[in-house]
């Protein structure tokens, strides 16, 4: 019952987000309520194990599937949950064809490729549970006309605190004093010699939605120097509340930043963005945050920036691809503090997510149209982010 009143009132908190308007003059579109009757619903999500049973609202594993399995079913709807998600032979491959709806998380993305979207012949909804759906491919997906839509500011608060965390980690030089209790050392200097203060240091983040606005908000107490690069300039009255400026010009603004944090989503514009020449041109001993995602770096200038010292410090929970190889080189670089991704599932996240997907399910079989803010892919249209 708590959980159900959780979820509940986590929805209800979402955040709203403006899609433009929609034109699907040319777009044969895959009608998202064309048929009653029973549905074929398929969710990835990750693996959780022995841990599935240690939280009752641990909703987003694949044991507990959302927590939305006995409501499905009750209405007469097929469920199938499954973590296996990649390769010709996996279980997700099976149920391609004749599924109605997609339900999977950035945490553990299904990739909806093209070709896959070509043999989901009965395809009509693609949901994320979280932020993010560029696993999905959304120009195949609106060509197609199918409707893609996730939990809009369901884990904003979760990513935001996190992105915190990581910069106070990095600039504290916390992991060597942390691996040095459990090596059973003890050596002052060899953390003191890069350990600073956060008060007074310039810190940019490259997009400002709403992560990137909570994340200023936090770090306003500690006395930083504010900067902001994204498409939109706040109005006037919530910048000076939050104390940041803007920067029109991102190549501009990145030098003179201590810290860089990267807030934008994945989209074929901001892939790579961060290559070699770009990560050059930084402050020698900058330190970066990314809980965006991982293909917005250029892998290896990462690594060869963490490896001359140029990158100070890399923290972030994005990889690409995700899960990440064993011998992804991010594992093994110097003066690294990443992480599976996790910024987005905490607890609270899950109950929040969990809820926006039941709701949008709800409004799916009734007929009835999503919360506009939740809309990626609607009748041939990305929305603004994804353009």
């Amino acid at each position: 019952m708590m959980m159900a009143i959780a979820m509940k009132r986590a929805a209800a908190a979402a955040a709203t987000r403006a899609i433009s308007t929609a034109n699907s003059g040319s777009i044969l579109t895959r009608h998202l309520h064309a048929s009653s009757g029973k549905k074929k619903i398929v969710g990835v999500f990750y693996k959780a194990h022995e841990y599935a049973e240690m939280n009752p609202n641990f909703v987003g594993c694949a044991e507990n599937a959302l927590g939305i399995r006995n409501w499905l079913e009750s209405q007469g709807h097929e469920y199938i949950v499954t973590d296996d998600k990649e390769g010709p032979d996996c279980e997700l491959e099976k149920h391609i064809p004749d599924l109605h709806v997609l339900i999977t998380t950035p945490f553990h993305p299904a990739y909806v490729t093209a070709e896959r979207i070509k043999k989901a012949k009965n395809l009509q909804l693609l949901l994320t549970a979280g932020i993010g759906s560029d696993h999905v491919d959304l120009k195949a997906a609106a060509a197609a006309g199918l409707t893609v839509a996730e939990v809009t500011g369901s884990n904003t608060v979760s990513v935001a605190e996190d992105e915190l965390m990581r910069i106070l980690i990095l600039v504290r030089n916390f992991l060597p004093g942390h691996h040095q209790v459990i090596s059973g050392d003890w050596n002052v200097a060899g953390i003191a010699h890069r350990a600073y203060d956060l008060e007074g240091k310039t810190v940019g983040t490259v997009g400002c939605g709403r992560i990137g606005r909570l994340l200023l908000q936090r770090l306003k107490p500690f006395g930083c120097n504010l900067l902001y690069h994204d498409r939109i300039q706040m109005d006037s009255e919530l910048e000076n509340q939050i104390g940041a400026t803007f920067e029109e010009d991102l190549d501009k603004m990145l030098p003179k930043c201590d810290i860089i944090v990267i807030n934008t989503p994945l989209t074929e514009k901001t892939k790579g963005m961060f290559d070699k020449e770009r990560i050059g041109k930084l402050k020698k001993g900058v330190l970066i945050v990314n809980n965006a995602r991982g293909a917005i770096m250029d892998t290896q200038a990462v690594v060869d920036g963490c490896n001359s010292g140029h990158i100070g410090g890399y923290s972030g929970d994005v990889w690409y691809p995700q899960p990440a190889p064993k011998d992804h080189p991010w594992r093994y670089m110097p003066n690294q503090a990443m992480t599976p991704h996790i910024s987005g599932t905490t607890i609270d996240a899950q109950l929040r997510y969990a809820a926006g997907v039941k709701d949008m399910l709800e409004n799916y079989f009734k007929g009835e149209e999503f919360p506009p803010q939740h809309y990626i892919v609607k009748e041939g249209e990305l929305a603004s982010q994804y353009r």
